[in-house]
């Protein structure tokens, strides 16, 4: 009964009954909304308008100190409040005058209590922002972003109702261009164009280097959706372009469809010898993405025909990083599942006469110009007797291979199908002694798992021919290889070699050093799966290869983290400072909101205490022109507080550095507007903070012609800075490993998995804000910090 009476009382407020149900499930909203209704209802005697109810709703969702409520609905019942401008200035006025009693003669001045704005004000405020801008109305018509009109118009009427305000602009406009034209209502085009700063936002669609765009605008599915009409259908593989039909083709085709129903079926096949990278974050979405676009399944299957370089990690890191990314596969298999079944296969070949066993050496088979095999036609029952012999261990390395009969498409005549490798498998032990290549192996498996869609990197277009041979010569299914473009980053090196001597050089720690651009190291830096995958999104299904700017990158995961990450305050290079007039007896504490932007999204409390710390750049004894954070006669407010603290004396050491401040405090409200705001920390934790710059110094570190020296010779020694002593505020405090949070004024942080329990350090610098936000500031720190190439 009582949830059916406040369902009533909220819906009588204005709330549809869904937003009042979801409303019901959060209980100290219910409850603070309930007694904000009642207390309105006392007071107004009657019942609450639409209005009322909305501001009454606003109030209960973005009110942290409950003490206040009743002040607050007071002056929204009695119309003193009555706009949404008004009530957040009187949120904010309350959150920053944490103390009693309350200026009322202050706070409605400051929340535009009594203040008229007449409709000729409004129209006047309109009127000047509209011819303001005139002549760019008249060439762009109702293209043209009327939100600036009633930005400005605000500006200058800041209690203004903003209904009011837009219907002024709308009818103003109308006056000035008439009805809408057919031109004006068609979609605004979108014009690609280059970036010209990092500081940039990327435009609607970015221009990679080799011309091509692809539209920002468009999800993943949806452009992967649109592919699907460029793609063969299930079934109608003959369709595709150079796809070779045989006699059996479509009755194999129509087994194919029997068995998979017209369902997508695409593989993501990692060789399990690495650490996935940035490029193959692109694959596992082209994959994963594409199948489920069309309502298809996906395979993650291990391409494990290489034992020597196989380990146990890279299987499960792999696992984990298409987990990570938000991928489940249909199954998990492996190349080893079909050993058996890629032997007897082998053995068909040679039936044929389309594959031999070759004595050749691997130096001699290397390149594209290779003198024919002298074995090329031995008898076939030679090659099988042979072919057994090698299965049973009778051969050396080397000494013997299976080799196909074909020419690739890049003159490659007749690839290794099989080699003599004497190395358990970490799934079938000793049972095999020798192990199919890539080229043979990787055509079969999709074959056997009715693969719709084999998507692969550009470079394997060579290997189209033999993929489709292949399966024609021993008259199974043959699925269709699409290509794409590789993605790569400027500033990076992916290869698993080179990564190799990067860790044993001492250069990174591992493959998951957050300086390297494996997916383990994203994760590590903060990096969360979904910016990963809106950067695989926003560079696009594109056929060439594709080199991006890491900031381009780093600009997804700031639009991720600005809305996912909670603020904390931090300080890298401390300086204590003491408020010698401190107002109260102990510490006060200040709820400060985890997003200020949408302070419905909670509060944290940090203690406010007469010793702070602030940034030791956020002081300067004689300060050079524009300088506007403290100093002498130049007061500075600390933020959230709603104190402004002024600079009384400078305590230096012995070698005449600044050791701390002195400093008095007055309420923000009780003078002149500081220049600036900074932040603080008190009571802090101390921390160990890693800041990370870019590991090469040169864009292409592998191109011989930018970098002579080689890649390793390009490290830039300062990629890794470690502020050994940082301060944090106590809000963090229970953050675990990986958990992200955006550290006022100076960028994103993550909890690295190195913290120990009960230890929330070390910090790893995700990315910074926006650059023109905080490089001046990271620069400016004279930082006490070890610079570091771990071992």
């Amino acid at each position: 009964m009582a949830a059916l009476d406040s369902l009533s009382l909220f819906t009588g407020l204005g709330l549809s009954e869904q937003k009042a149900r979801e409303t019901l499930k959060n209980t100290a909203l219910s409850a603070q909304l309930r007694e904000a209704a009642t207390q309105a209802q006392q007071t107004l005697g009657s019942t609450i308008d639409k209005a009322t109810g909305t501001l009454l709703y606003g109030l209960a969702s973005r009110l942290r100190d409950t003490r206040r409520l009743s002040f607050l609905v007071s002056y929204i019942a009695s119309k003193k409040i009555h706009t949404e401008p008004q009530l957040s200035a009187a949120l904010e006025y309350v959150r920053s005058h944490p103390l009693d009693p309350i200026d009322t003669v202050d706070f409605e001045q400051e929340c535009g209590v009594g203040v008229i704005v007449t409709p000729e004000q409004i129209e006047e405020a309109v009127e000047a922002a509209i011819n303001r801008h005139q002549p760019q109305l008249l060439v762009e018509r109702y293209h043209f972003n009327m939100g600036l009109l009633m930005g400005e118009a605000r500006a200058v009427l800041k209690w203004a109702d903003g209904k009011m305000i837009k219907n002024e602009v709308d009818m103003q406009v109308l006056h000035l261009l008439g009805p809408k034209l057919e031109a004006d209502l068609e979609k605004k085009p979108k014009v690609a164009k280059a970036r010209l700063e990092e500081t940039d936002r990327r435009t609607a669609k970015d221009v990679m280097e080799n011309g091509e765009t692809a539209d920002q605008t468009l999800s993943l599915m949806e452009q992967l959706r649109g592919e699907a009409l460029k793609f063969h259908k299930p079934g109608e593989n003959y369709k595709t372009p150079g796809y070779v039909v045989t006699p059996h083709t479509m009755n194999l085709l129509k087994q194919h469809l029997e068995i998979t129903g017209g369902q997508v079926r695409t593989r993501f096949p990692p060789e399990p010898n690495g650490i996935l990278h940035i490029g193959h974050a692109k694959a596992i979405n082209f994959n994963f993405g594409y199948a489920k676009a069309n309502n298809g399944i996906c395979f993650l299957r291990f391409d494990d025909t290489n034992p020597e370089k196989e380990e146990a990690k890279f299987f499960s890191a792999i696992c984990d990083m298409v987990a990570w990314l938000g991928y489940t596969p249909y199954k998990v298999t492996y190349a080893s599942d079909y050993f058996d079944q890629l032997y007897a296969w082998a053995v068909e070949l040679i039936r044929r006469g389309l594959a031999y066993v070759c004595h050749q050496r691997v130096e001699e088979l290397k390149g594209h110009n290779t003198l024919p095999s002298p074995w090329r036609d031995r008898p076939t029952e030679e090659s099988l007797l042979l072919f057994e012999a090698m299965r049973k261990g009778k051969f050396s390395e080397g000494e013997a291979t299976l080799r196909m009969k074909l020419v690739m498409e890049d003159g490659k005549m007749d690839p290794v199908a099989y080699r003599v490798k004497y190395i358990p498998h970490h799934r079938t032990g000793d049972k095999w002694c020798i192990y199919p290549t890539y080229d043979y192996t990787h055509c079969l498996c999709d074959s056997i798992e009715h693969i719709t869609h084999s998507l692969c990197t550009k470079e394997f277009q060579a290997r189209r021919s033999s993929y489709f041979w292949l399966c024609n010569a021993l008259d199974i299914y043959c699925p269709v290889q699409w290509e794409y473009g590789r993605l790569n980053l400027h500033y990076a090196v992916v290869s698993k070699r080179k990564i190799l001597q990067l860790v044993a050089t001492g250069a990174v720690r591992d493959w998951d050093d957050p300086r390297l651009f494996t997916l383990t190291a994203l994760r590590r830096r903060g990096f969360p799966p979904e910016a990963i995958n809106s950067f695989c999104a926003r560079v696009g299904v594109t056929v060439a290869q594709t080199t991006m700017e890491p900031h381009l990158l780093e600009a997804c995961v700031r639009d991720v983290l600005n809305d996912t990450a909670p603020r904390a305050m931090a300080v890298l290079e401390s300086l204590r400072v003491i408020i010698t007039n401190f107002p109260a007896a102990k510490s006060l504490d200040i709820q400060v909101p985890n997003f200020p932007a949408d302070e419905t999204k909670g509060f944290h409390q940090v203690p406010f205490a007469p010793i702070v710390f602030i940034e030791r750049t956020d002081f300067k004894e004689e300060p050079e022109p524009g300088f506007k954070r403290l100093a002498w006669g130049q007061p500075v407010g600390l933020r959230h507080t709603g104190y402004v603290i002024e600079l009384q004396r400078v305590v230096k050491g012995p070698s005449g550095s600044v050791e701390s401040l002195e400093v008095t405090c007055r309420r923000a409200d009780a003078g002149e507007k500081p220049k600036a705001f900074i932040h603080w920390v008190s009571q802090p934790l101390m921390c160990e903070v890693r800041l990370y710059e870019r590991l090469f110094q040169h864009k292409n570190p592998e191109d011989p012609t930018e970098v002579p020296g080689g890649f390793l010779s390009d490290l830039n020694l300062a990629s890794l800075h470690v502020v050994e002593a940082a301060l944090v505020d106590c809000s963090v405090a229970l953050a675990r490993p990986f958990d992200k949070f955006q550290f006022e004024r100076l960028g994103y942080f993550s909890v690295d998995p190195d913290s120990h329990q009960g230890k929330v350090s070390p910090w790893s610098r995700t990315t910074g804000l926006k650059l023109s936000s905080c490089l001046s500031l990271l620069s400016s720190l004279r930082l006490h910090v070890h610079t570091t190439m771990p071992g």
